[in-house]
């Protein structure tokens, strides 16, 4: 099993740079980086590539209201050639506050919308046709650039239909909040149903998960920095579902019963919870908090950043 990692440019490129360099000489099998309101991820990850040797580069994720599957494909399909290789293609359904307000788009229905598109981007990057589809209608084809059939896709995944439908479409499966007794009780059997609907079973299927992770001897501190970080998704009806699940509902009751008062909201996301989804501590309990995430199911453990943290040994310290 490798190690993987999230590198965010904030507001520094040249930084992010240095460190998806060192990200490549520590041996981590991944870098990948978040696509929110900053830097565009895709544009970013070529920088990634280019700045790089060994470590693959990928989108964790790239919604898929935000540009067309011919689009997607096509853009993939040239990191994929100037990487060598080595891109990993991301995708996500968001959030209706980001595809709505931000883009414009309507998600309707969101498993549906994720199997065509995923299987239209799949059809274009091996040269054939891709399928019918009501909402992702084209009849694009690669010209001009080698077909990349061998390039993987990745898809985010939350709920147990968007989680089978990774295992049955996917070349594995991106998670966010989802701690590791959700790894092991909700996504491995879901991903192993899909799988199966495809006639196949989880070898060489990817479990990715990002943990927030720091090497420190002030956890509380990071806790309450990381509360501040999650309230959005505490408020957003995709999470809440997923964590409900997980066995915090609880949180999301105090959370909701707090409504308005952001001290309150911040300290209903409980300290059990945090424990329980970071890797934060010594280099002792960081190893501890990624390896509970690799016993429960997760093949590709990704640490990230928490705020305030020396970034780069934490890096160092769960380097594999």
């Amino acid at each position: 099993m490798g190690t993987g990692c999230f590198i965010s440019p904030g507001r520094s490129l040249p930084r992010a740079l240095e460190r998806v360099k060192l990200a490549d000489s520590l041996g981590y099998e991944a870098v990948f980086t978040t696509h929110i309101a900053g830097a565009e991820s895709l544009t970013l990850l070529t920088a990634y590539a280019m700045a790089s040797e060994r470590v693959r580069v990928g989108s964790a994720v790239v919604p898929i209201y935000t540009r067309t599957p011919a689009t997607m494909a096509q853009t993939a399909a040239t990191i994929d050639e100037l990487s060598g290789g080595r891109f990993i293609l991301g995708l996500g359904v968001s959030h209706r506050p980001v595809v709505e307000a931000w883009h414009g788009q309507t998600i309707d229905r969101p498993v549906a919308e994720m199997r065509d598109y995923a299987m239209i981007v799949r059809a274009i990057l091996r040269g054939e046709e891709p399928p019918a589809s009501e909402k992702w209608r084209t009849n694009f084809r690669l010209a001009g650039l080698e077909h990349r059939p061998a390039l993987p896709i990745y898809i985010a995944a939350l709920s147990p239909a968007m989680l089978r439908l990774a295992g049955e479409v996917g070349d594995g499966v991106l998670l966010w909040l989802c701690n590791p007794n959700y790894v092991r009780d909700v996504v491995v059997p879901e991903v192993t149903t899909g799988r199966e609907r495809a006639d196949k079973t989880l070898t060489g299927f990817t479990v990715a998960a990002a943990i927030p992770a720091a090497v420190t001897d002030d956890v509380r501190g990071a806790y309450e920095r990381l509360r501040t970080d999650l309230l959005t998704y505490f408020g957003l009806p995709f999470y809440r579902a997923m964590l409900e699940r997980s066995g915090f509902g609880e949180d999301i009751a105090a959370f909701d019963a707090a409504e308005g008062d952001l001290e309150r909201m911040r300290a209903a996301i409980s300290e059990e919870f945090l424990a329980t989804l970071t890797a934060i501590g010594d280099e002792h309990a960081l190893r501890q908090g990624v390896e509970r995430y690799a016993r429960a199911g997760v093949t590709l453990p990704c640490v990230g950043a928490v705020p305030m943290t020396d970034f780069d040994a934490m890096l160092r310290s769960a380097a594999r």
